[in-house]
């Protein structure tokens, strides 16, 4: 196009000239010498329009030309652009890995390493057994690398041995809101699954599971994912060699486009390869997607959808995805419209018929508890596996009680006697998927049921952890024996009714016990045996901001949200009261919290940042109202500074946590906020055998805080003898407690 412009500007230059050479004798003065020129210029503006016209045709010609060689010949060109381009890499190569029982896996993995090899990219076959996903997967979302997952389905439907806490750790990832709908954006990836059809309710779920998991955490699928099946009889060509054969050789096909920078898959069927009508080509590919054909994981089985709840508030949605979008989002509506009915008021309660009593979690709620990697017991009873005992079990840190009171994380069960709450909390973490209520109303399981099942549960979750890359062997068998009990899973503990033999069981078993209430329950904060330390969450100080932040049902919330500091008081042992900063909401009422202080005089005042919890049509809170480490640190030395009777004693900066301890566990310059666990216990024990009568106070049971865990250490609440883990490509803070 360059030399077709030079071509027209010599042309006018050439005219201007000879039309100037003609009059020069004439002119008189430079001004007529350019006004001469100008006149020339519209006196042969004919010939200018003509140079002009046949420039474009030419350039033209010369683009056609040029665009029908790429056609016919587009590995030379793919080469030519290549040598002006050197250094755009599309593909850096292929991760391929594999889970296998018997060796079928595993050589499709070998085989196709070889032919990725033959393209000209590198290729690395990975064990799932020994392959970190926590510590090593966000990475592959920098790493320009295609990720194949070769999975086979073992029996039940359950992942191989090699990949079972892969599929773990990437079914809780994709439930959990610390890891954020976004983790694995930038990931491209394709599944092949192994399985047999003979097993009708089983057939390769592992690569159905594993598809959905990664599309859930928004990895990229470059193709459809493929079924090989052991089945000759069903296998579509003839056996799963067969099938792997046509998949890969898609693959490859694929792969290849990719290195050129291609991003959307073209049927060929369109002129030049250019997809101009997307809803033809939308309109063949439902056509050719027929059960049991190799469909994406959104158009399966009703099981697999019935799976997909934690993904429907997804902010952007494929077009292809909108009628399975629409499905999974009336399921939800469904489960919601449950809850409302769970939701009624204490005078609709007195009115019905006490005959008719109900279990707290019905079916809906029990698969939507289920999915977030609940342990159900019974039905209003559930356990979990805290993120702090997975850290700890690999000796990279212990959670805020580590550091502000000692217990050993990695021995903590996490776990509540009722699922049921009197509020719906702004920051609720699950997403208020539990039932609430404003008294006891259902069927009501047994303690020792309930406490014999929950440690089972634990236990089995731990043992996931067996053989776990990372995973300290030692720390592995310490954390079968369970030494505490954080009662503050969800829901609202102090509701059940047996909760005060549900701790003294906990206690025989030499198991402290943390239990947490939201001070709405005054009479059975009154009425509770001793416990290891009690909690009660002031969220906020005024009527105003404690109904904006907690949402509670009662009517006189306000009431029993002071009743309940003063029953505080009353108790013996240690009281905490635990503050959760909202930016915009709570931060700036630094006097009336500590007015609040006066009421219950707690022993301890835990204040933390509130931890996002994702996307939510149950709260409106986003990242602008997550306070940062600094700004809670400001909040705590002005809250210090109104309080005479207390000082900051601890911090644990990971958690966005600070503790601030009554000046009585100050003894003689040296802070003693750790708990002595098993004099707890033998004071316990005595109390217990004389009936009540022999009580002990929180001094009797302290022990002194370690020089790293006090305020103002180097350390700032993390345990020399852990190890540091930072991840190189740190997507997001997924810290949380």
């Amino acid at each position: 196009m360059s030399a077709m412009w030079l071509l027209s500007t010599a042309l006018m230059s050439l005219l201007f000239q000879a039309s100037a050479a003609q009059q020069k004798d004439n002119l008189d003065s430079p001004w007529d010498y350019f006004h001469a020129c100008f006149f020339s210029l519209w006196e042969y503006r004919l010939y200018v329009y003509l140079a002009l016209t046949v420039s474009i045709c030419i350039w033209i010609v010369a683009q056609k030309i040029q665009k029908r060689k790429e056609f016919i010949n587009p590995e030379k060109s793919f080469q030519n652009e290549n040598s002006v381009q050197k250094q755009s890499i599309y593909v850096s190569g292929v991760k391929i890995f594999y889970g296998s029982q018997t060796g079928t896996a595993k050589t499709f993995a070998n085989d196709l390493a070889e032919q990725v090899e033959g393209l000209g990219l590198s290729s690395d076959v990975i064990n799932l057994k020994e392959y970190d996903p926590e510590d090593s997967l966000a990475e592959e979302n920098t790493s320009q690398s295609v990720c194949v997952f070769l999975m086979a389905t073992y029996t039940d439907g359950k992942p191989t041995e090699n990949a079972e806490w892969f599929c773990k750790w990437l079914e809780e990832a994709s439930a959990d809101f610390r890891y954020g709908k976004t983790y694995l954006k930038g990931l491209r990836y394709a599944v092949f699954g192994l399985g047999n059809s003979v097993y009708i309710g089983h057939y390769n779920t592992v690569g159905k599971n594993v598809d959905k998991w990664l599309w859930m955490l928004s990895a990229r699928r470059i193709m459809t994912r493929g079924e090989g099946d052991c089945n000759v009889v069903k296998s579509k060509n003839g056996s799963i060699e067969g099938d792997f054969a046509v998949w890969k050789a898609k693959f490859l096909k694929r792969l290849q486009a990719l290195a050129k920078g291609e991003k959307k898959v073209c049927t060929g069927k369109c002129k030049k390869g250019k997809c101009k009508n997307k809803k033809s080509h939308a309109k063949e590919k439902e056509v050719q997607e027929t059960p049991g054909s190799e469909n994406e994981f959104e158009t399966t089985s009703d099981e697999e959808s019935g799976n997909e709840e934690e993904a429907s508030h997804r902010a952007v949605i494929d077009v292809e995805d909108l009628g399975n979008h629409m499905k999974r989002a009336k399921k939800v509506l469904e489960v919601e419209e449950h809850h409302a009915e769970v939701q009624v008021s204490k005078q609709a309660v007195s009115n019905n018929d006490h005959s008719d009593v109900r279990e707290m979690v019905t079916p809906a709620l029990r698969d939507a508890l289920t999915k977030q990697g609940y342990k159900l017991i019974g039905s209003h009873s559930g356990v979990k596996l805290c993120r702090w005992t997975k850290s700890m079990l690999r000796g990279r840190g212990g959670c805020y009680k580590h550091t502000f009171y000692g217990i050993e994380s990695h021995q903590c069960m996490e776990t509540t006697p009722s699922l049921a709450c009197a509020n719906k909390c702004v920051f609720c973490w699950r997403h208020h998927t539990n039932p609430v209520g404003t008294e006891w109303r259902w069927k009501m399981d047994q303690p020792e049921k309930i406490l014999k099942e929950a440690l089972e549960n634990h236990k089995n979750l731990i043992k996931q952890f067996k053989g776990v890359p990372g995973v300290k062997l030692e720390r592995y068998e310490e954390g079968m024996s369970v030494k505490h009990c954080a009662l503050s899973l969800v829901g609202e503990p102090i509701m059940y009714p047996e909760i005060n033999k549900f701790l003294k069981l906990l206690h025989q078993k030499k198991i402290s016990s943390f239990l947490v209430t939201n001070a709405q329950f005054p009479e059975e904060i009154r009425s509770l045996q001793p416990v290891t330390q009690l909690y009660v969450s002031v969220d906020a100080s005024t009527k105003e901001s404690l109904k904006k932040i907690d949402r509670p049902l009662f009517k006189d919330f306000w009431q029993r949200f002071l009743d309940s500091l003063k029953a505080l008081e009353q108790k013996q042992q240690r009281t905490v009261y635990r503050l959760t900063l909202v930016k915009s909401w709570n931060v700036d009422e630094v006097k009336a919290y500590s007015e609040l202080v006066s009421l219950g005089k707690p022993d301890f005042i835990e204040v933390k940042g509130v931890t996002y919890c994702g996307e939510s049509s149950a709260s409106n809170l986003t990242m602008a109202n997550i306070p940062w480490h600094d700004e809670v640190l400001y909040f705590v030395r002005q809250l210090a500074d109104l309080l005479p009777d207390y000082e900051i004693a601890s911090e644990h900066e990971h958690s966005n946590c600070l503790l601030i301890a009554h000046r009585k566990f100050k003894v003689e310059g040296k802070w003693r906020t750790w708990i002595n666990y098993e004099r707890f216990h033998e004071l316990m024990k005595e109390f217990e055998k004389s009936n009540g009568l022999k009580t002990f106070t929180a001094e009797d049971y302290t022990a002194e805080t370690p020089s790293w865990a006090v305020f103002g250490a180097k350390e700032r609440g993390f345990d020399p003898v852990e190890s540091r883990f930072q991840r190189k490509n740190k997507a997001k803070d997924i810290s949380g407690c």
